[in-house]
């Protein structure tokens, strides 16, 4: 059966004419272990998701997303629930889902192995009715991706976003979260952070979630209160050492579903995409509502 790899030219700073070179190492690659290959390249936002569920009806077996996790949001979002396996190349600014699931970053590996691998379960979450397979977030990291992928910002890959990053923690103004969730609790706090993760990183190593795994059929939420900036970026090696928990006024806790109220409209976002949201931000679990190709077995 075929396979399509559904290429982002630009993903992680790469030069436009970068697809070329690109689609031709993924041809080849296919072709080597006897697929046939059908090689597309988006042009525009959305693109991706357009191209996957075309993918899909044409009655691929394996859909490869080569870009970031925009990218692979995109072609996941039109995979989920049916039978067409997701693959990952990956070519994003921090590679959150492609590090945790173990993808090799040599393009050509990660293409062979997934051509080779057998489709294994993977969760899919939900906030406000748009899918996400790594993480979603309200809060400060909500508000670093609206400046990363505004049109006016021209410096992508990891440098442009380590920077915006940085001065958002002079910038960015923390807000008030009612949080309710399926156990019948509610928290009402000032949090600088409002993640809910399927998976455990951001990216670049930066686990925001440890604990959380891709196939157990929950979410993780974390929640990082607002003490003072200072304490914030005290501890932020935490996040690379695998001990946010230990953050002071971070709380992480599992669940399968739960709703996010605020006084005010607020911009999530979904793998890194923004998303303008309203003021009540219902999220969810989907287990196993994924198939993904990412290493072969033995």
């Amino acid at each position: 059966m075929p396979v399509a790899i559904i290429i982002n030219p630009v993903s992680g700073g790469a030069r436009p004419d970068a697809a070329r070179a690109r689609a031709q190492l993924a041809r080849a690659v296919v072709d080597t272990h006897g697929d046939p290959a059908e090689v597309f390249v988006t042009e525009r936002a959305g693109h991706a998701r357009e191209l996957a569920k075309a993918a899909v009806a044409r009655g691929v077996r394996l859909v490869m997303a080569w870009g970031g996790d925009g990218t692979i949001n995109e072609v996941a979002s039109a995979l989920a629930f049916g039978n067409a396996a997701l693959g990952i190349v990956p070519a994003g600014s921090g590679n959150g889902l492609a590090r945790e699931l173990g993808v090799d970053p040599r393009p050509e590996r990660a293409i062979a192995d997934a051509v080779r691998a057998e489709p294994q379960p993977l969760d899919a979450g939900e906030i406000a009715g748009r899918l996400f397979v790594n993480l979603a977030g309200i809060g400060f990291d909500a508000y670093v991706a609206a400046q990363f992928n505004a049109p006016e910002n021209r410096r992508r890959g990891f440098l442009g976003y380590a920077a915006i990053s940085a001065r958002a923690l002079f910038t960015y103004q923390a807000a008030t979260y009612r949080i309710s969730t399926d156990d019948g609790g509610t928290i009402e706090t000032r949090a600088v952070i409002v993640t809910v993760a399927n998976s455990a990183q951001f990216g670049n190593g930066a686990r925001i979630a440890p604990g959380a795994l891709v196939d157990d059929g929950e979410l993780d939420l974390v929640v990082v209160e607002e003490r003072s900036r200072l304490v914030t970026l005290a501890h932020l090696p935490r996040l690379f050492n695998g001990s946010v928990a230990r953050m002071p006024g971070c709380t992480i806790r599992r669940m399968r579903t739960g709703t996010i109220e605020s006084d005010r409209p607020m911009t999530f976002h979904v793998d890194g995409e923004p998303v303008a949201g309203g003021g009540s931000l219902r999220f969810r679990v989907h287990p196993g509502a994924l198939r993904v190709c990412v290493k072969p077995l033995g």
